[in-house]
């Protein structure tokens, strides 16, 4: 049996990232000293003081709320990817991604995000990501739709962007971990879209794509913390999603790619025209 994230749940997850928004993120936006940076995996792969302590922050506070919860955070699995896979048959996990974007939060770019998604048996129940500088979140529940929510409560509802000819869509479309020569040829039929570009913060990818601001978006890796609660938000917007070869997304998977657009149609498309591909 799945277990079920009510709306109000939702809202309290949303208020504790903000929390730890305030409390960690923020006060080390623009001031990270040279050692609060490191790299993980490459110099591309970076990880500072404030993605550990938000994780930590968020972890906490949702133990605390639902003992017995697998808590499974972006850089936890990076010191041990044994935690990639103690959630997926769990009644009741939490993916979290503490700062995404952390590329850009290095930088000074005031353009990243806190996601946190709520999976049941690997089955996603509620996604919100959240902008620390604009101090809101947008949160989708199974089955109950997606939602722009201010610091004030004022919600929102978001949906995608209505169907277009692929010649007129906009696309984020990120290559990065595409391998050649898909890479190569998805980089180049990008120009067949009216515009194509990449923001290197999937919580923004996202809420864009969810709002409406954007037609289609494309991912090559699929880590569960970048993707699931996105993917929900999506979801619940109205919007159509699945892998390259057609078929539906989990978050369980890390590879196949992802392709959204507004509809099916739509996503048939862009397929053709991205991948170059019936």
């Amino acid at each position: 049996m799945l277990r079920s994230i009510t709306r109000e749940e939702t809202r309290r997850i949303a208020a504790l990232m903000a929390e730890a928004a305030a409390a960690e993120i923020m006060p080390r936006f623009r001031r990270l000293a040279s050692d609060a940076v490191r790299h993980k995996t490459s110099p591309l792969d970076l990880v500072t003081d404030a993605d550990e302590a938000a994780e930590r922050y968020i972890g906490e506070r949702l133990a605390r709320a639902y003992p017995g919860a697998v808590l499974v955070g972006e850089e936890a699995c990076s010191r041990n990817p044994a935690l990639l896979n103690v959630w997926i048959d769990a009644e009741l996990a939490f993916l979290i991604d503490p700062v995404d974007g952390t590329r850009n939060y290095v930088a000074g770019l005031p353009l990243f995000g806190v996601m946190v998604a709520a999976v049941s048996r690997g089955e996603v129940m509620a996604g919100i990501i959240y902008d620390p500088l604009c101090r809101d979140a947008a949160i989708a529940v199974r089955g109950e739709g997606a939602w722009l929510e201010s610091e004030h409560g004022v919600q929102t509802p978001l949906r995608v962007a209505e169907p277009a000819p692929v010649k007129d869509m906009t696309g984020l479309i990120a290559v990065g971990h595409l391998d050649d020569p898909l890479r190569t040829t998805v980089n180049a039929n990008a120009l067949g879209l009216a515009s194509s570009t990449i923001l290197n913060c999937s919580a923004h990818e996202y809420r864009m794509i969810a709002g409406g601001h954007a037609h289609v978006l494309l991912y090559g890796r699929l880590m569960p913390w970048d993707h699931a609660a996105g993917w929900l938000l999506h979801h619940e917007a109205g919007g159509y999603s699945a892998h390259f070869d057609g078929s539906p997304y989990k978050p369980t998977h890390r590879g196949g790619g992802l392709l959204y657009a507004p509809d099916v149609g739509s996503w048939k498309a862009a397929h053709r025209l991205l991948l170059g591909e019936d």
